[in-house]
């Protein structure tokens, strides 16, 4: 059965006893829902700060928390390290992280190395190559062409041995072949076994040439003068032990030491390959790290940066051209050399090996600059990177 909601409840509508305020009557709407209370009659109305309405409230609501006071040095709301917009913290670290100071050590370990091999890669390929272009221009070159002077002074004196008396020819082409040998000897043909062979040779021209003078002194038909002339014969050429086999020794010793010096060999191939790899990888680390900076610090160039390509790019292509500047002329060089030559050829080889070889040595001197300007590359990469790097770093907390 369902009580009368307009029935006085026992102890008061909230549970106080029974000698407190008068019960309260619950009217009804015509509907049937209940009204708000409302005082017996003849009852005074209750104050809504202190009557039964506002006690029930206060005892039905949960006790407010106090609020924790936050003055301007507190700290514990605040992150230390915030995160700018668009950074993302690496996995595992805390919400205060950033991986800006990491991605900018990478990148400037990298530009180092990369720069470091790159100096070393490019001095030693440079060095193969312009290393022996001064000593080809210098002294083997000049070699080869001695020795061709000087056989073609014998050829040319042997030529006239047959005179009936002694001719002013025959004596000039024999002081052309004793300056050429002194040249190559002062040339440094052969080493030292070479130059103790020139000596030999020079003191077999010297009894060539006294032979002939003394066969030439003879009568034309004598018996004695034909002995002389026969005994100067044999020591120019003697295959095993004359003039003209020792020289020609010399000379094939002198044109190899010109192959040599003026071939691209395959560990030349294979330096010159590592240096333009490792100077493609570092343009393409400055670019990166160009665009980097750009898309990290929202500034359009780094000027450090774009220093080090410039330099980059100039510094391997000045190598790269004086390197195939001089292979081409040495490779002239070798092909003119190869060739016997007599006569006016001997001249105009010297002259066109002259010109081949022109400023080979100048070249070859550049080599110090090879090592001056990695340090300077490495220099910008370091100076374009350490202010950011600076700025990123990781501090205690």
């Amino acid at each position: 059965m369902t009580p009368d909601p307009t029935a006085p409840r026992p102890g008061g509508p909230y549970g106080t006893p029974a000698s407190g305020p008068p019960p309260t009557t619950r009217a009804t709407d015509p509907h049937g829902t209940p009204a708000p209370d409302t005082p017996a009659p003849g009852t005074p109305a209750a104050d809504p700060r202190t009557g039964p309405h506002r006690a029930g409230h206060l005892r039905a609501s949960a006790p407010a928390r106090p609020l924790r006071p936050q003055g301007p040095l507190d700290r514990s709301a605040r992150p230390l390290h915030p995160l700018r917009p668009g950074r993302r913290p690496p996995a595992g670290a805390g919400p205060g992280a950033s991986t800006t100071a990491h991605d900018l050590s990478v990148r400037h370990r990298l530009l180092l190395v990369l720069s470091a091999l790159l100096t070393l890669s490019l001095f030693l390929s440079y060095e193969g190559v312009h290393g022996d272009a001064d000593p080809l221009r210098t002294s083997s070159a000049p070699a080869v062409l001695s020795i061709d002077t000087a056989l073609y002074a014998l050829d040319q004196a042997q030529r006239d041995a047959g005179a009936a008396a002694p001719t002013s020819d025959f004596q000039k082409q024999i002081s052309v072949a004793a300056q050429s040998l002194a040249a190559a000897a002062g040339d440094g043909v052969g080493g030292p076994a070479g130059r103790q062979a020139l000596q030999t040779v020079a003191g077999l021209i010297t009894v060539y040439a006294v032979k002939v003078q003394q066969a030439q002194l003879q009568p034309a038909d004598s018996v004695l003068r034909e002995a002389y002339l026969s005994y100067a014969t044999s020591v120019l050429t003697d295959q095993g032990s004359g003039i003209q086999a020792r020289l020609t020794g010399l000379r094939a010793e002198a044109r190899a030491a010109v192959h040599g010096q003026s071939s691209f060999g395959a560990w030349l191939w294979c330096g010159w390959t590592v240096t333009l790899l490792l100077a493609v990888a570092l343009a393409a680390a400055l670019l990166e790290t160009q665009l980097f900076l750009r898309r990290r610090f929202r500034r359009r160039y780094n000027r450090a940066l774009l220093a080090a390509g410039t330099l980059l790019t100039a510094w391997v292509v000045t190598a790269l051209l004086f390197t195939v500047w001089t292979h081409r002329g040495m490779a002239r060089t070798r092909t003119l050399l190869d060739r016997p030559l007599t006569g006016p050829l001997i001249t105009d080889a010297g002259r066109n090996t002259a010109s081949y070889l022109a400023h080979t040595g100048f070249r070859a001197s550049a080599a110090v600059w090879i090592l001056i300007g990695g340090i300077l590359l490495m220099a910008l990469a370091e100076t374009g990177l350490r202010r950011h790097i600076d700025d990123y770093r990781f501090r205690p907390r």
